[in-house]
């Protein structure tokens, strides 16, 4: 689907329930293209994973409609009200109608990274070579987003073709040292706490 960006949201939020449902811990969320920004909206509304990873998320969502939809997008989709995208051998892939085009151009990017929690750890990803999301949308990510990580991997491009085991590598010593930061904090709490009982007891 080439919109409903919020939906998805809402869909990885059901989800993201039902495993909890069934006593399943979720320390982090991962997307990748498209996923990204559903993964960082879902941040900015639920503030309840600890560990976001956005893999080549779009920020400007306003841009790259025309090299895939067509320099006449607007005007195709106004007179039929929808468009239908071929692969390169003119296969069908997914239609696009003047609502999904709508939830795409009304997602506001900015404010969904401003509004993400401090306390969420969040990692963006990018290849240096990514052709369909350029990598300077990765900068704008580090902008607005208060606790963030930035890894650029060069040479990658945006399906990390060369570059799979890197990309993995890249994204669990992230959440491995999220883990660790999160069990010294703790760990320094529970401290904290005995010593402040001790204290009271002397």
């Amino acid at each position: 689907m080439y919109g409903n960006y919020r939906r998805e949201a809402e869909d990885l939020r059901a989800v993201i329930r039902h495993f909890r449902k069934n006593q399943r811990l979720i320390t982090a969320i991962v997307g990748h293209s498209k996923g990204g920004n559903v993964v960082l909206l879902y941040a900015s509304k639920y503030n309840d994973v600890p560990t976001v990873i956005n893999i080549s998320g779009r920020f400007h969502l306003e841009k790259g409609m025309e090299g895939r939809l067509g320099k006449d997008f607007l005007q195709r989709i106004k007179q039929n009200g929808f468009i239908d995208v071929t692969n390169r051998k003119g296969q069908f892939e997914y239609r696009v109608t003047q609502e999904s085009l709508m939830d795409r151009l009304t997602t506001d990017t900015r404010a969904a990274c401003l509004s993400i929690d401090q306390n969420c750890r969040l990692l963006t990803i990018h290849g240096s070579r990514d052709k369909i999301v350029p990598a300077k949308d990765a900068l704008e990510f580090a902008r607005f987003i208060r606790n963030h990580k930035l890894h650029i991997i060069e040479g990658a491009d945006h399906e990390y073709t060369a570059h799979q085991d890197e990309l993995a590598t890249v994204v669990l010593d992230f959440v491995k040292a999220v883990r660790e930061d999160r069990n010294t904090a703790e760990l320094l709490q529970s401290c904290e706490r005995a010593v402040n009982f001790i204290k009271a007891r002397i």
